[in-house]
């Protein structure tokens, strides 16, 4: 299904508390650590590349190092998450995210309605695809879900629907596939509204960054740039979550695998090979790693590797 940000009730381990002198919380970094360790809900425009949309919003932030999650076609528009500088790994955890889509869909011959909603109805649930001759991907036959498929109006041969699919879903080739049944279609627009818990309706333009750049840079406004502009932190929304000790934190930024004596508390709904985040009683995003147990083992028992630390993204030193 499309993520959405976790919820879950926590399960306390054990009693803790943070040392207020180490760390910080997230919604209380500069502006230049967000620059430097953050991500933007871009909303791209028709015409660039996505690569060359984070191109820019390197540019426009005078940074080196900048990663999309969902590459989109030259002429598709929407949500892109750019991750900027030490953040750009985070990108790797929203690409199985599902996607939603506002399309308009062009049939080559005159259709009942009835006939539409009806054979629309029939792409809801797994369907199996051949990625495009111009994909990045090996060309053999995938299965993707369909979750959801809403016509919004039809005007002549004109459909607008919206759709809600896996990961790796080609939405023109789906178009192809519905008009196969109604004498033929293509993809007329396109336009992403959602990318795992990124939604169109945070999303920000190049020239919206490059005003609010301006306005902190020129005049000491960050109002608008802090809006634009999120904490690491903003992107794993959707994962589940354990909360460590500050005296874990250190090695964890070395590498080593999180055991159990070092989480003081955990969201309730952890299986085993979920990609977790692991976070400090401050809500910072210390690492990322598949858990190697539930929740409820992770609260029996008193010893063992709860989560392996897969990616580390706070700097050594952080908790010392």
């Amino acid at each position: 299904m499309i993520m959405q940000e976790v919820k879950a009730d926590i399960i306390v381990k054990q009693e803790s508390s943070t040392n207020p002198s180490a760390g910080i919380d997230p919604n209380k970094r500069g502006v230049e650590e967000l620059i430097g360790f953050g991500v933007i809900n871009i909303n791209k425009p028709k015409g660039p590349t996505s690569h060359q949309v984070s191109d820019y919003v390197q540019r426009i932030l005078g940074i080196k190092k900048s990663g999309h999650s969902g590459t989109l076609d030259p002429a598709v528009t929407g949500v892109l998450p750019v991750a900027l500088g030490r953040a750009t790994r985070i990108v790797q955890t929203l690409l199985p995210a599902g996607k939603e889509y506002v399309c308009v869909m062009h049939l080559h011959k005159e259709t009942s309605e009835s006939d539409i909603k009806n054979t629309c109805k029939q792409f809801i649930g797994k369907i199996k695809q051949i990625p495009p001759i111009k994909s990045a991907v090996k060309r053999q036959e995938r299965e993707r879900s369909i979750y959801y498929l809403d016509i919004l109006e039809i005007q002549e041969k004109d459909v607008l629907f919206v759709v809600g699919c896996e990961a790796g879903t080609y939405i023109r080739k789906l178009c192809h596939q519905i008009g196969e049944k109604l004498g033929g279609a293509h993809m007329a627009e396109l336009v992403r509204t959602k990318a795992g818990c990124f939604s169109i309706d945070e999303s920000f333009s190049l020239q919206e960054l490059a005003d609010a750049y301006h306005y902190w840079k020129e005049e000491k406004n960050e109002a608008f740039i802090r809006k634009i502009i999120m904490p690491i932190e903003y992107a794993i929304r959707h994962l589940q979550k354990v909360y460590v000790l500050d005296s874990s934190i250190e090695s964890l930024c070395h590498g080593r695998n999180l055991g159990i004596p070092g989480i003081a508390k955990m969201h309730k709904g952890i299986n085993q090979g979920d990609i977790v985040g692991i976070m400090s009683l401050k809500e910072e995003l210390v690492a990322i790693g598949p858990a190697q147990m539930t929740s409820a083992g992770i609260l029996e028992k008193s010893n063992g590797i709860a989560v392996i630390t897969e990616k580390v993204f706070m700097k050594e030193g952080t908790y010392s």
